[in-house]
């Protein structure tokens, strides 16, 4: 869980996450905290 980031830190990173094409289980780890914080997910695509 990354409870020191805020709802839209967290959105910004898993962005930069995608754009940048970083590790696969680390913007799955984003992506996992952001629904489980029940946000929308940005530019959802298949990991």
């Amino acid at each position: 869980m990354l409870p020191l980031l805020t709802d839209e830190l967290l959105l910004d990173a898993y962005r930069s996450a995608l754009r940048m094409r970083l590790d696969r289980d680390f913007v799955r780890m984003l992506h996992s905290e952001i629904r489980r914080r029940k946000l929308s997910v940005p530019e959802d695509r298949v990991i």
